[in-house]
Parts: structure tokens; sequence; C-alpha cells
């Protein structure tokens, strides 16, 4: 399973999807919302926990379409099927890695980013954690989304079409966690609730995705 992790890691940062790809996304859709809106630094503070939020979803998206494809273009994952690895854990390794290449950058990068659309202080702790617990089930839920678009031909967009909509709750109740926070009131509802999605996703997809791909397969 380790080799496995490390394997994926690798493959991840090799194949174009890496963090410096999602983490350049984040920084595009930063900077230029501010150049959108113009100098209204309370229009940026109020609408700060959202565009962040935003940004690293559409950044965790960007990496999905290559997440199985790799595998199955080269008929590894014929082998992980037939392995004594359990698929499911086989799914569930692959939403780490994916997790700690594209999500946890993106949750480290967030305070600095937040700085530059005029988050208030009081909103940055609030923020790190909503998406500390946020991004991994963007992470299971994206593979999922690959596992069934897997062997697809152009199954990038129809992949996008199938995950955004999952990637709704968790988006409206991050936000609304580092939004309540930017504004001082209280945030722990909000984060529970994301704690919540993240470990349904966790502990229901990997057995659906596992078996899609086994229905792919044969």
């Amino acid at each position: 399973m380790i080799a496995l992790f490390l394997r994926d890691l690798k493959l991840a940062i090799r194949a174009g999807g890496g963090f410096g790809l999602g983490l350049a996304f984040f920084l595009i859709v930063t900077v230029l919302v501010p150049f959108s809106i113009g100098p209204q630094t309370d229009l940026l503070t109020r609408i700060a926990p959202g565009v962040l939020w935003l940004g690293a979803l559409l950044a965790c998206l960007l990496s999905l379409d290559r997440l199985l494809a790799l595998d199955w273009e080269d008929g590894t994952l014929d082998l992980l099927a037939t392995a004594p690895i359990p698929l499911e854990a086989v799914v569930t390794v692959k939403a780490l890695s994916h997790w700690v290449v594209t999500g946890l950058p993106l949750v480290l990068a967030a305070p600095v980013l937040g700085v530059m659309l005029n988050l208030p202080l009081e909103g940055f702790v609030p923020l790190v954690l909503s998406l500390l617990l946020g991004t991994p089930a963007l992470s299971v839920i994206g593979t999922f989304g690959a596992a069934l678009t897997v062997g697809l031909k152009r199954g990038g967009l129809l992949l996008s079409l199938l995950v955004l909509p999952l990637y709704v709750p968790t988006l409206i109740f991050g936000a609304e966690a580092a939004r309540r926070g930017a504004q001082g009131l209280e945030a722990g509802t909000p984060l529970l609730l994301v704690a919540g999605i993240t470990a349904f996703a966790a502990g229901l997809l990997p057995l659906a995705s596992a078996a899609v791909l086994r229905v792919n397969l044969r």
C-alpha cells in the first residue's frame, strides 16, 4: 500500500496535473478577481471566502481526468484488480495521493492568497480548517467520477459535469464556515457539516468507485 501511494504521488507530479498546476490556477483566480471588480476592499472582504473556496474546488478538478486514465492506458488497473490488495483500498490510496498533491498545497496557500483578497484576520483559521476538512471530500468524490468515466474518449468534460453537482454541498458549507469566521461569528456548525460530508464520502464512495471499476474492467 505504501509503495502504491508513493508511486501515485510520483505519477501525479509527473503527469502534468500535480501541485504546480493546481497552485498556479488557484493563484490566477485569486489575482484576477480583484482586477475584475476594481479596488473595492469592502466587496473583496465579503466575497473572499467564496472566491477562495471556488478557486480551490476548480483547482482540484483540473487533474481528475488523469487520476485513473494513466493506469487504464498502460494496463496497470487490470493488474491492480487481480492483485491481493482490495480494489477499494487502491481507490482510497489514489484519492489520498490526489489530495496530498493537489488539495494539501491549496490548504497551505490559502492564507497567503487570502491576504490578496483582504480577508480579515479572524477568517484565516476557519478558512484553513474548512479547506482541510473539505478538500479530502473533493478528492474522494473526484475519484468516483474518474472511475465512472475511465476509458471514455474525451471523458474530462463528462467528468466535470458529473462531479460538479456533487461538489456543491461541500462548497456551500465550506464557504459558509469561512464567511462566518471572517465576520467573527461561530463557525462550528458548518465545519461539522463539512467534516460529516467528508466522512460520508470517504466511507461510501471508495466502495462505489471499486464497484464501477470492476464493471468497466470486464
